[in-house]
């Protein structure tokens, strides 16, 4: 929490220095020599020694076949070096720091100082550095010499502190700097067109998704409303069952007239006819005449529909007639017509 009297601490930091150090992260990444970003990305060097030449690319000796920048190690006793030791605060302000460091350090005018400086290491409350401070025309006249050239720009200035490459500001840097910003720039563009066309195609996945989920609610919908007219559909024909079901009940119950009516003319013929017919349940009340009224209850005790037949009263001649008169009980079959 804030404390008292120092509103911009937090925890004992100054929020004050947010920006400063959140900007000088980025510069560190992106542009110092010891950024992975840019041991991948610097241009190679070619470095002549007195010896031999070597290509190095971010300080470290490569194999790169490509160098078009080129380097001079210049000699030790040309160059004044220090280790130093600085708090972790001041790393957002390094450049500022060592500027004065310099500047009270120089046993050179301040147009003729040169100077560069590489991180060696670094603990919980310090960072180490070495500091090289070098005489910008006692380096061009051993240039001259040695190489030939006269052009301060025409070549960069390395000088190697306990086996670690340090460039020397104010010469030919310049150069490898701007193929690098270039490269950074490429890279970087690469990058945005590939995030961009990742995004383009998450989007266009997620707009056909979401066409075909439309597609689907669309085909549910029908599949819905196709499923409801088939409820219906199930629901009717349940009923229509029920109904059918229910005549046959009652048709089982109460056998129709006219069938038993038609069923009993086909079977006496001619030579009989009935005078009533009534039906109660599955019982059939018959009278009627018929030349050999036996015969005729004989023949419709035959019948597999009948389960029984039976006299109601006794058969008896009409007089002056040869026509006897019957009256019987017929019992159906149970669910006959």
């Amino acid at each position: 929490m804030f404390e008292t009297g120092q509103n911009w601490e937090l925890f004992g930091y100054d929020m004050r220095d947010l920006g400063r150090h959140f900007s000088a992260a980025w510069r560190d990444f992106l542009w110092s020599y010891d950024s992975p970003l840019r041991s991948h990305l610097d241009e190679a060097v070619v470095l002549r020694s007195l010896e031999n030449q070597r290509v190095y690319q971010a300080g470290f000796p490569s194999e790169h076949p490509d160098a078009t920048c080129c380097a001079v190690l210049l000699s030790d006793d040309l160059a004044l070096s220090r280790e130093l030791r600085l708090p972790l605060s001041v790393e957002s302000e390094m450049d500022a720091v060592l500027a004065l460091e310099v500047t009270a350090n120089s046993p050179f005018s301040p147009d003729d100082t040169g100077y560069g400086w590489i991180v060696t290491g670094r603990d919980e409350q310090n960072i180490h550095l070495a500091l090289v401070i070098v005489s910008l025309s006692a380096a061009m006249t051993y240039i001259s010499q040695h190489y030939g050239s006269h052009d301060a720009h025409a070549q960069e200035v390395w000088v190697e502190v306990d086996g670690q490459m340090v460039v020397v500001s104010g010469f030919g840097e310049n150069q490898r700097e701007v193929l690098y910003r270039r490269r950074l720039i490429k890279v970087g563009i690469t990058v945005a067109v590939g995030a961009l066309l990742l995004l383009l195609a998450a989007g266009l996945g997620a707009g056909l998704k979401k066409l075909e989920f439309e597609r689907l609610t669309k085909l549910s919908a029908v599949a819905e409303q196709e499923a409801a007219e088939a409820s219906q559909m199930r629901s009717a024909i349940g009923a229509a069952n029920e109904a059918i079901q229910a005549v046959n009940t009652i048709t089982s119950v109460y056998p129709s007239a006219h069938l038993q009516l038609a069923k009993l003319t086909e079977l006496l013929g001619d030579d009989a006819f009935v005078e009533r017919l009534a039906i109660s349940g599955l019982e059939v009340d018959l009278r009627g005449r018929a030349e050999d009224a036996a015969e005729i209850m004989e023949l419709l005790t035959k019948q597999p529909e009948y389960s029984g037949v039976t006299a109601a009263s006794p058969i008896r001649k009409i007089p002056g007639t040869n026509v006897e008169q019957y009256h019987l009980k017929i019992q159906l079959e149970g669910g006959a017509l």
